[in-house]
């Protein structure tokens, strides 16, 4: 029974962590990567699709993005959606090319970034430590119901306190990594 609820908390809290990483890696760090737009949401075709899903974007050099829009009825949802994310990209448009020219990092957009890496981990180490509240409120009730003793719940919930330690330990890391990245620009 432990097992279940322990896989199932650890896959939960590892998938909140590779999601804070992947939105870290969005975070410009110097040089220009087409993973800086994967958290950038295009309306196309009646739903919300990623804009590597409607065209192909490449990098022809540390400051700039491509993206090649393959159906042209698209480059105004993918130009409207780079406005208003937080990249702070200007967008021009050359046929179905989108350019993204990405300007100098200025000390004031730095620290912009230093405050979005920080509430990105801010807010994956909320989703974990609500992950482990649900896992040892699993236990109290199997605890309650005396479906294990108060030893074994005990344990149980040390290990979770465990497991929760080891995740917000890689979210820290991740952070530090991305904070040193945006210094050393």
């Amino acid at each position: 029974m432990f097992d279940q609820i322990k896989n199932n908390i650890e896959s939960r809290m590892e998938s909140t962590t590779q999601s804070a990483k992947s939105e870290m890696q969005g975070i410009r760090a110097g040089r220009a990567s087409p993973s800086m737009l994967d958290s950038i949401k295009i309306d196309a075709y009646g739903q919300k699709m990623n804009i590597n899903q409607i065209g192909n974007i490449t990098t022809p050099d540390p400051r700039s993005i491509n993206i090649d829009v393959w159906d042209s009825t698209n480059i105004t949802f993918v130009e409207k959606a780079l406005r208003e994310s937080d990249l702070g990209i200007n967008p021009m448009i050359e046929g179905n090319l989108i350019r993204l020219p990405l300007p100098q990092l200025t000390e004031e957009r730095r620290v912009e970034f230093f405050k979005m890496a920080g509430k990105i981990s801010e807010n994956a180490k909320v989703a974990i430590r609500n992950i482990r509240r649900d896992g040892i409120e699993q236990i109290k009730k199997l605890e309650k119901e005396k479906e294990i003793g108060q030893d074994d719940s005990k344990k149980f919930q040390d290990q979770i306190e465990k497991i929760t330690a080891s995740q917000i330990k890689i979210i820290d890391d991740i952070l530090k990594a991305k904070e040193e990245d945006l210094k050393n620009i």
